[in-house]
């Protein structure tokens, strides 16, 4: 008899979130913005954080309004903390929760970048900073850490 190879089961939730990233990559902005808000219906302010937060973190990008687009963000950093390590375990090819922080913080300050919140951005980019060590060695740690500096740079830390 064959072994059965124990595997995460699919979520349906971050495969739906999935689909509309496709769809606001796709070029259609608008119409995701409105199905990350449905979903957003869906999961509620208490559910998942995982969820939230996956949510959150791409709802932030569909934002016209940099003040919007920071609500997200803040929501997304706030789910974050709420997850644990085994729950992320839960969903396949999930970073480890320590792994968020860097674009996280990174995302916030460059909310607060748009709002003319210079001191704001340079305390999260500190905070994205201090994180790195979170990230792999891989194209996406990579770029993480030079989308840091690129903003170091231009906030002058």
């Amino acid at each position: 008899m064959a072994e059965r190879q124990e595997q995460a089961a699919p979520d349906a939730v971050m495969t739906r979130i999935g689909q509309v990233v496709m769809l606001h990559h796709a070029g259609d902005r608008e119409e995701a913005r409105h199905r990350f808000l449905d979903l957003w219906a869906e999961i509620g302010e208490s559910g998942d954080p995982l969820h939230r937060c996956t949510l959150a973190h791409y709802m932030a990008d569909t934002q016209d309004d940099p003040v919007d687009e920071l609500a997200w963000d803040l929501r997304a950093l706030t789910a974050a903390e709420e997850l644990t390590n085994e729950r992320l375990a839960e969903h396949e090819g999930a970073l480890a929760a320590r792994a968020l922080y860097p674009s996280l913080h990174l995302n916030l300050a460059a909310d607060y970048v748009k709002l003319g919140r210079a001191e704001a951005a340079r305390a999260h980019v500190r905070r994205a900073r201090g994180a790195v060590d979170a990230l792999g060695d891989d194209p996406y740690g990579d770029g993480v850490r030079a989308a840091i500096s690129r903003l170091e740079l231009r906030l002058g830390t």
